[in-house]
């Protein structure tokens, strides 16, 4: 048996995504860009690239990453590019967005041999979450002046509108881009692509693909645009687990198990967003699930099992793999977990082990 902690992907599973990926690209024509910020494990991209256009970035060690190991079409976007990353950036890119006419007034003519965007803020969300909100007051992710915008927008070949958070409700989701459409028309026409960014749980089961399909075919024809999307997590919902074992078994009051892993290490948004992990079990024996390391909220969640737990069991924390793996840290030196992949004929192959070494080497 492979030793645990370890995340566990599910290829399969990347190309049920995949497919129903494709079927909104080949109803809509749109195009798919991988958000690599919320997944970049590129062992399993041999699977994703046949049905995405390519990759979006958010570093240059991400824009790299998918030039090097995804291929076709990149962009590149950054809050804010440094002077000493800017050539090498356009090295690697197809497109180059800026999320402030200040940077693209500084940079314009050193990415002068690629295309051009800014990012455009409609300062509205689908974002619960004011951490992760892009609309919130003061917020820094691009620009939302009309005026501003239309003065340079001769500069410029296309937009990126990055809005949506988790939004699976296509209705929501069609209002918003209706008084985008409305507040913004006159800028959207003179440009010739738009990306309307990630956030669109349109993988999720029930979501009304061919409805988003149709908005997204009206939005491209309307203004003469070639429309991409970033799904990151619609990329890969579903696809991975955290494997983990008990360590421990204590009652302080509630029955807890102890694993072998780490919230704060392993799968920080749970803590971040302060919510708890999925386990794909029921039963009549309730436990709290806890990590390994010394922070005292370091939580799994509540969950009830079939059976007592006991040390030595093997548990499974579901939908692992958004914002895990390109977060994932040494905290307390808490072993990392190991990167394995189950091709699609149900073997199980370790693409990646972490050790002491790669600890060392991260502090010094």
């Amino acid at each position: 048996m492979i030793q645990t902690p370890y995340y566990l992907i599910d290829k399969a599973a990347v190309l049920r995504n995949m497919r129903i990926v494709e079927r909104l690209c080949e109803a809509s024509g749109a195009k798919a860009l991988l958000a690599l910020k919320c997944f970049a494990t590129w062992p399993v991209f041999d699977v994703m690239q046949p049905y995405m256009a390519g990759t979006t970035s958010s570093s240059l060690f991400e824009l790299r990453l998918g030039r090097e190991k995804f291929g076709k079409e990149t962009h590149a976007y950054s809050v804010a590019w440094g002077e000493d990353e800017i050539d090498e950036a356009v090295s690697y890119a197809d497109k180059i967005i800026f999320n402030t006419i200040g940077q693209l007034e500084r940079f314009e003519d050193r990415a002068a041999g690629i295309a051009r965007g800014l990012r455009l803020n409609p300062g509205i969300s689908t974002s619960g979450f004011d951490l992760a909100d892009p609309a919130r007051k003061f917020s820094r992710l691009g620009e939302w002046d009309a005026d501003k915008i239309a003065a340079v927008i001769d500069r410029i070949s296309g937009f990126m509108i990055h809005y949506n958070c988790e939004n699976g409700d296509f209705d929501l989701f069609d209002r918003q881009l209706s008084d985008i459409e409305s507040r913004f028309g006159h800028l959207l026409e003179q440009v010739e692509w738009v990306s309307l960014g990630g956030g669109i749980h349109f993988t999720g089961e029930g979501y009304p693909l061919e409805k988003l399909a149709a908005r997204l075919k009206a939005f491209s024809e309307r203004f003469g645009v070639q429309v991409y999307l970033e799904p990151g997590e619609a990329s890969i919902t579903n696809t991975a687990s955290l494997e983990v074992t008990v360590l421990d078994i204590l009652d302080n009051g509630k029955q807890l198990a102890i694993v072998d892993s780490s919230v704060e290490a392993h799968m920080l948004d749970l803590l971040i967003y302060r919510i708890p992990g999925k386990m794909l079990t029921s039963g009549p024996h309730e436990y709290q699930v806890a990590g390994k390391s010394c922070l005292a909220g370091d939580i799994y969640g509540d969950f009830s099992f079939p059976a007592p737990l006991k040390v030595g069991d093997r548990l499974s924390i579901a939908d692992a793999a958004g914002y895990t793996m390109v977060k994932k840290n040494w905290f307390n030196g808490v072993k990392m977990p190991s990167i394995v992949v189950r091709e699609l004929d149900g073997t199980e192959r370790v693409a990646r082990e972490f050790g002491y070494a790669d600890y060392e080497s991260s502090l010094g």
